[in-house]
C-alpha cells in the first residue's frame, strides 16, 4: 500500500502543446479535481519524439515516465497509477520494471542546462528556488566582486552558444572596462535557425535560470537595465519571461537594491518580428532602439558603444542560463567537462531522419556519431546515414565518413563547419545535398538585409545556379562559379549571416562533389529528389488496381481500369509524391537515370 500521495506533472512545453498536451493536462485535471493529488506543469524534457508525457513521482520519489499519449491515455494512467499505485506498463517509456530504449537518450547526455526542463513548474518561482534558483546571484552579491565574478567565469572557459563561441568572461570584462554612464545587458532570444528550438524551450522550462543568469552578468558588468529580444513567434516564452520577470520582481531579485543590497538590476522585454538577420548582435539593437535591423561596421564593438550608443554585453539565451549553475557550484564543476578549449556542455536540438528527435545535452567533444546513435537511437527511415547539418543555414553539411568528429568549436571549424547555435539536421541517404545547399541558400538569401552587395546579389545569383543544377541545366563551369562567389560573398559581407551564408554550399561540394556532377554532367540526381531529373512509374506486378494513387493525384495523372495495373502520364505527373504515400503496395516507382554519357 502506498503511503501518501504521488505528484503528477504534464509536459506544457509549445512542442507538447502541439502534439496535443493541452487536452491530455485537462484529462488529468478533471480526473484528480476531487483529490488531494499535485497536478503539476513542467516544459520541455527534450524527449520531443515521445509527447505528450506525463511524469508520475511516487511518494518515496521512485518516478514514472510516460509517453505518446492520448487524453484517454491519460485517464488510464489517472485511475490505474496514480489512484491504484499500478504502473500502466504499456504506455511506459521509462521507469522501474519498463524495458525500452528511451533509457538512453537521458542516460548518454549530462544535464546542466536542462536539468531543471521538464521537473520544476516555470511558472512557479518557488518550483525555481526549491533547486538552488537565484543561489548564484545570492553567492555574488553576498560573497563576491564584480570582478571576482567575470573571474569566475573566465575561469569556467564558457564560450558564448550563440555560434560565434566568443569568452564570456572576456565579453564582460571589455564591458566593464568600457566607459560608459549607463551599461546594458542583452539577451538575445531571437532564434531564427530552421529546426532550431534550444533558446525556445529554455525560456519555456526554466526562465528563472536566463533571468538569474542576466542579473549575474548584469552586477559583474555594473549594468542597471538588461533587456530580453525574443521573436513575436514564441508566445508562450513570452508569457513566462512576463510572468517569471514580475514574480522576480515581487521577491526582490529585479528593481531596487536586489536582495537588500546596493546593486539594481531591472528587465525589459522586446519584441522582435522575426528578421533572421536581427541575430546578428549589431542588427539586434538596431531593433530595439527601434530602427530597422541592420548590422554596422565593428569597431565599435557593443562591449564598447552599443545599445543607445553605451557599452553592452550581449550573450545568448542558452549562455546565460549556465551562469548560475557556474556560480553557484563553481568553475571548476563546469571546466572539467568538455574539451582543452571548449569548456562544458551544448544543447543539441536533433532533427531530421532522427528517431528519437528533441532536445539534448552533451559534453563538448562528443562525437557526431555518438549523438546520431546513442543519444538519437539512429536513422528513423532504416536507410543508411548520410550526413548532419550543423549551425542552422549558416552552417556545414558533414558526411557520415566523419561521424568520429568530435563536437566542438575547433574540431568543426577544421572540416569547414561551425557549431552555430545547435541545430543538428540528420539525413539520410534519400537526401540530395545539392537540393540541401539550395534550400538553406534560399532561406538566407531571403533574410540578407541588402546592406552589401556581395551578400545581396552574390547569394541570388548562387541560388539561381543551384536552381538551374537541380533542374537539370547545370553548365561544366557552374561549380567552379558557385565555389568563386561563395568565397567572395564570405570576404565581402559586413556581418556573420553574408559571412557564413555559403557554409552549406561549400561543404556539399567539398565533400558531395559526385551529386554535383551527377547533376551536372549526366543529369540526374542520384538521391532521386529533384522533380526535374525523376520519373514516376508503375509496377504492373506490384499494382493491384486498387486506384487509391489515382483519387489522390491532384493533376490527373493515373489512369487505368479497377483491379488492373495503372499507368503514369508523366506529362502530367508534377512528382509530388501522394501517390507514393497512398499505395500500401510499392507499386509506386522513383527513378531517375544517367541522361548523358560521360
Amino acid at each position: 500500500m502506498r503511503n501518501g500521495n504521488p505528484t503528477v506533472k504534464v509536459g506544457l512545453a509549445t512542442c507538447a502543446i502541439a502534439a496535443g498536451a493541452a487536452k491530455v493536462y485537462e484529462t488529468v485535471k478533471e480526473s484528480l479535481k476531487d483529490t488531494d493529488i499535485t497536478l503539476e506543469r513542467a516544459g520541455c524534457m527534450g524527449m520531443c519524439y515521445s509527447e505528450p508525457n506525463i511524469e508520475v513521482i511516487e511518494p518515496d520519489g521512485v518516478k514514472y515516465f510516460y509517453g505518446n499519449l492520448t487524453p484517454e491515455d491519460a485517464a488510464v494512467i489517472v485511475e490505474e497509477h496514480v489512484k491504484k499505485g499500478n504502473p500502466v506498463q504499456e504506455l511506459l517509456i521509462l521507469g522501474e520494471g519498463c524495458q525500452t530504449e528511451d533509457a538512453s537518450f537521458l542516460s548518454k547526455q549530462h544535464r546542466i542546462l536542462l536539468k531543471n526542463c521538464g521537473h520544476i513548474d516555470p511558472e512557479d518561482i518557488e518550483s525555481y528556488m526549491a533547486v538552488g534558483g537565484y543561489e548564484g546571484i545570492r553567492k555574488a552579491l553576498t560573497t563576491m566582486t564584480p570582478d571576482e565574478v567575470i573571474e569566475e567565469i573566465k575561469l569556467s572557459g564558457l564560450r558564448g552558444r550563440g555560434g560565434a563561441g566568443f569568452p564570456t568572461g572576456m565579453k564582460w570584462m571589455f564591458t566593464r572596462q568600457a566607459e560608459g554612464e549607463q551599461k546594458y545587458i542583452v539577451c538575445n532570444a531571437d532564434e531564427g535557425d530552421p529546426g532550431a528550438f534550444m533558446d525556445r524551450s529554455i525560456l519555456e522550462g526554466d526562465t528563472h535560470s536566463v533571468l538569474e543568469g542576466m542579473l549575474i552578468a548584469g552586477y559583474a558588468i555594473g549594468a542597471s537595465i538588461g533587456y530580453v529580444y525574443i521573436r513575436a513567434e514564441y508566445p508562450l516564452a513570452i508569457r513566462r519571461l512576463k510572468l517569471g520577470i514580475a514574480q522576480a520582481r515581487e521577491r526582490g531579485f529585479l528593481g531596487k537594491n536586489v536582495m537588500g543590497s546596493t546593486f539594481s538590476f531591472d528587465i525589459n522585454i522586446r519584441e522582435g518580428a522575426g528578421a533572421f538577420v536581427c541575430g546578428e548582435e549589431t542588427a539586434l539593437l538596431m531593433s530595439i532602439e527601434g530602427k530597422r535591423g541592420m548590422p554596422r561596421f565593428r569597431p565599435p564593438f557593443p562591449a564598447q558603444k552599443g545599445l543607445f550608443g553605451y557599452p553592452t554585453s550581449i550573450n545568448n539565451v542558452e549562455t546565460f542560463g549556465n551562469v548560475p549553475r557556474i556560480l553557484h557550484q563553481g568553475a571548476s564543476a563546469y571546466n572539467s567537462l568538455g574539451t582543452e578549449k571548449s569548456k562544458g556542455t551544448k544543447v543539441f536540438a536533433l532533427a531530421g531522419k532522427i528517431k528519437r528527435g528533441g532536445l539534448v545535452e552533451i559534453p563538448m567533444g562528443t562525437t557526431i556519431n555518438e549523438i546520431v546513435f546513442a543519444v538519437g537511437g539512429g536513422i528513423s527511415t532504416g536507410k543508411p546515414f548520410k550526413a548532419v547539418q550543423t549551425g542552422g543555414p549558416s552552417g556545414g553539411c558533414i558526411p557520415a565518413n566523419l561521424g568520429d568528429t568530435p563536437m566542438d568549436y575547433e574540431s568543426l571549424q577544421k572540416i569547414g563547419a561551425i557549431m552555430g547555435s545547435g541545430g543538428l539536421l540528420v539525413m539520410d541517404e534519400e537526401t540530395c545535398m545539392v537540393d540541401v545547399a539550395k534550400y538553406f541558400l534560399d532561406f538566407t538569401k531571403e533574410e540578407s538585409c541588402g546592406k552589401c552587395t556581395f551578400c545581396r546579389a552574390g547569394m541570388n545569383q548562387m541560388h539561381k545556379i543551384l536552381e538551374r543544377i537541380c533542374d537539370g541545366e547545370g553548365r561544366e563551369e557552374d561549380i567552379a562559379i558557385l565555389d568563386d562567389l561563395a568565397h567572395k560573398i564570405k570576404m565581402g559581407s559586413l556581418c556573420g549571416l553574408g559571412q557564413t551564408a555559403p557554409n552549406p554550399v561549400l561543404t556539399t561540394i567539398r565533400y558531395f562533389r559526385n551529386e554535383y556532377d551527377a547533376h551536372v554532367k549526366e543529369k540526374y540526381c542520384p538521391a532521386k529528389k529533384c522533380k526535374a531529373l525523376i520519373e514516376y512509374s508503375i509496377d504492373p506486378e506490384a499494382c493491384t488496381g486498387c486506384t487509391l494513387c489515382a483519387k489522390q493525384c491532384p493533376t490527373d495523372a493515373i489512369s487505368g481500369q479497377r483491379k488492373e495495373p495503372f499507368v503514369i502520364d508523366d506529362s502530367k505527373c508534377v512528382r509530388c509524391g501522394l501517390c507514393i504515400n497512398s499505395c500500401r503496395f510499392e507499386a509506386i516507382k522513383v527513378t531517375s537515370e544517367p541522361r548523358v554519357t560521360v
